[in-house]
């Protein structure tokens, strides 16, 4: 590897901490100031009153505010490290991957939450979260590599547990974000894939 090559990675690895620690400070910041504001725990007090509040107008906005949002430091501190994980492993291809992948998890699982959901306060990064996991398996058969086959594989070895949270078996849990962020994490995974785009250029 090349001077040129060893600089290009150091300062791909550097974007990828700053963007990652970025997102991490902003969801911190915000769970501190919740607390002045009188938010704590899993209540719709403080902050978290812009979470998604399923078929409801103004719920709406939680769509982009409530991975944001969290009901106090523990869940918060849940979410971190698989968000920081799995945020990483997405990055590994294609930093820009990560922007596309947020974006329509965010989106594809909070409408699916908002169309769907149990009454009351959606707030969390974990719909995101599932969202990378359904990137990160989904890519491995739109791909159809070796390469992003494997990877598909060893990330299910590491991270399949988590996906019992599609599924309601858990008081509390919103596993309808759950669910629809998975499957916005695929549908970025199509989005994504080299077959994807070789169609497209056919067109």
């Amino acid at each position: 590897m090349s001077r040129d090559e060893v600089r290009g990675l150091a300062r791909e690895v550097k974007s990828q901490v700053l963007i990652l620690g970025g997102f991490v400070a902003l969801m911190w910041g915000l769970e501190i100031v919740d607390i002045f504001l009188g938010g704590t725990g899993r209540t719709c007090r403080g902050l978290n009153q812009f979470g998604i509040f399923p078929r409801q107008l103004a719920g709406l906005w939680g769509i982009f505010f409530a991975p944001f949002l969290h009901g106090g430091f523990g869940h918060l501190i849940a979410n971190t490290i698989p968000f920081v994980t799995l945020g990483w492993l997405v990055m590994l291809r294609r930093t820009a991957d990560f922007f596309v992948v947020t974006l329509v998890a965010m989106v594809v699982g909070g409408l699916g939450t908002w169309l769907f959901g149990a009454p009351g306060c959606h707030i969390g990064a974990s719909g995101i979260i599932f969202g990378y996991l359904g990137y990160l398996l989904g890519r491995g058969y739109f791909d159809r590599s070796f390469g992003s086959m494997l990877f598909s594989v060893v990330v299910l070895l590491m991270y399949g547990g988590l996906l019992w949270g599609v599924l309601p078996i858990r008081v509390g849990i919103s596993w309808e974000g759950h669910l629809f962020g998975f499957i916005g994490g695929v549908v970025a995974a199509w989005l994504l894939s080299s077959g994807s785009k070789k169609r497209v250029y056919r067109e």
